[in-house]
């Protein structure tokens, strides 16, 4: 990776407008872009982030067919469930644990798609470029801190 001493500048303006943001009670995220800038983020256009631990999905519509096939699995499991009580017998209680899991992946992942498309509409009204994965280390960019490492 190649230094860009204009970028440093470009991160130390980011940052310097964020900390005042964020001092003004504005609620803000410091992100990468996709295209490795710096940016303050509103708390409502950022949606999930892939690679942060949890969704390794990168689109809405990505979280939406998750949870389908959650729906998809909770109902599977209702039905073993009561499957039994067709032939007169004790329903199959162990399928409890699968209605679990999948209500669980389905409530989840809808929770996800929305917010990420909630936050999608909003990037785009605003003008927002599209974060990118990961966290931006707060520490490294107290200014001029890196340029001083560097060179």
């Amino acid at each position: 990776m190649v230094y860009d001493p204009e970028r440093d500048l470009r991160d130390d303006e980011v940052y310097a407008e964020h900390k005042e943001a964020v001092a003004n009670g504005q609620k803000r995220v410091l992100r990468r872009t996709s295209t490795g800038e710096l940016h303050s983020y509103a708390g409502d256009e950022i949606g999930f982030t892939p690679g942060r631990g949890q969704a390794q999905v990168s689109s809405w519509w990505g979280m939406a067919v998750l949870s389908a096939f959650g729906c998809l699995g909770f109902v599977a499991s209702v039905a073993m469930l009561l499957s039994p009580l067709f032939q007169r017998d004790s329903p199959s209680w162990g399928a409890l644990w699968g209605m679990g899991l999948a209500g669980f992946i389905a409530w989840y992942g809808f929770n996800l798609s929305r917010d990420e498309y909630k936050a999608k509409r909003l990037r785009k009204q605003r003008g927002s470029p599209k974060p990118g994965t990961g966290y931006v280390d707060v520490q490294l960019l107290e200014t001029g801190q890196r340029r001083a490492n560097r060179g």
